[in-house]
């Protein structure tokens, strides 16, 4: 089993970037799929996700109406589409995998239960 976030770099303040999660090993479609960030000395924090059951998706404040989460089944990949990026975005930037329902409602990664963890990619906002 194993996850890769890819599509990390360094943008322009009010630019764009697609991050992809990509699977192996399992099926995506069968899990919840969140996105995660941690800035240098600071906590792993919850950006977004995707439910499983209902395609439900669920957005932090600090990014609803910029960030847009999708799943490609037949690619068993989905993106995380960032839109309108601002310096504070900068972090390196996780995808992970739970069988539970993610409600969204906590702000922190330790308390989302993930079972599985992909290596970071890098997003840099700086003009």
């Amino acid at each position: 089993v194993q996850l890769q976030a890819s599509g990390g770099g360094l943008v322009q303040p009010g630019g764009s970037l697609k991050l992809s999660c990509a699977a192996s090993g399992f099926t995506l479609g069968h899990y919840q799929i969140g996105w995660f960030r941690q800035a240098p000395g600071k906590e792993r924090e919850w950006v977004s996700c995707i439910n499983s059951s209902d395609g439900s998706r669920r957005y932090a404040d600090s990014v609803k109406g910029r960030f847009a989460v999708s799943r490609v089944n037949a690619k068993n990949t989905v993106y995380l589409q960032m839109n309108s990026l601002k310096p504070e975005d900068t972090a390196v930037y996780y995808c992970a995998a739970s069988e539970g329902f993610c409600s969204g409602t906590y702000r922190y990664a330790d308390q989302y239960g993930m079972d599985y963890w992909g290596k970071g990619t890098q997003v840099t906002v700086s003009s």
